[in-house]
């Protein structure tokens, strides 16, 4: 009887990690599409059964109709992407594909502004004669 791994949660991050990168080349040399443009994949979670694939992405536009233009564009070519992925990785149940916008960056961006801002307002109330 063979053995069961443990490991399992490490291969899925394995196959997450591959479809990542496998999917950022698919897009940047094969997909034509005009309304996807500069694409980073910024993370690719896989559920258990490898049926599904949430792939997050980040665009160079920030404005709201770009970043749903290119959500149209990559939901659109789901099907296409996932057909060349099939060509590339050897795994048993190819995940459908689902695309979301990464927000994660512009939160971190206005963060970061939010504690300078502070650290600002703080200096210029140290600096302030009693």
């Amino acid at each position: 009887m063979a053995k069961h791994s443990k490991n399992i949660p490490g291969r899925g991050l394995r196959v997450a990690d591959q479809i990542q990168k496998d999917l950022a080349e698919i897009i940047w040399s094969e997909l034509k599409d005009p309304r996807v443009g500069m694409v980073t994949l910024t993370e690719v979670q896989l559920t258990p059964d490898y049926a599904h694939a949430k792939v997050y992405f980040t665009t160079l536009a920030d404005d709201a109709q770009a970043i749903q233009a290119t959500l149209e564009g990559l939901t659109k070519a789901a099907g296409f992407l996932r057909s060349q992925l099939g060509l590339r990785l050897r795994i048993h149940t190819l995940p459908q594909l689902h695309f979301v916008h990464d927000t994660s960056t512009m939160r971190g961006m206005a963060m970061s502004k939010l504690i300078d801002e502070a650290n600002a307002s703080r200096a210029r109330d140290d600096e302030e004669p009693a």
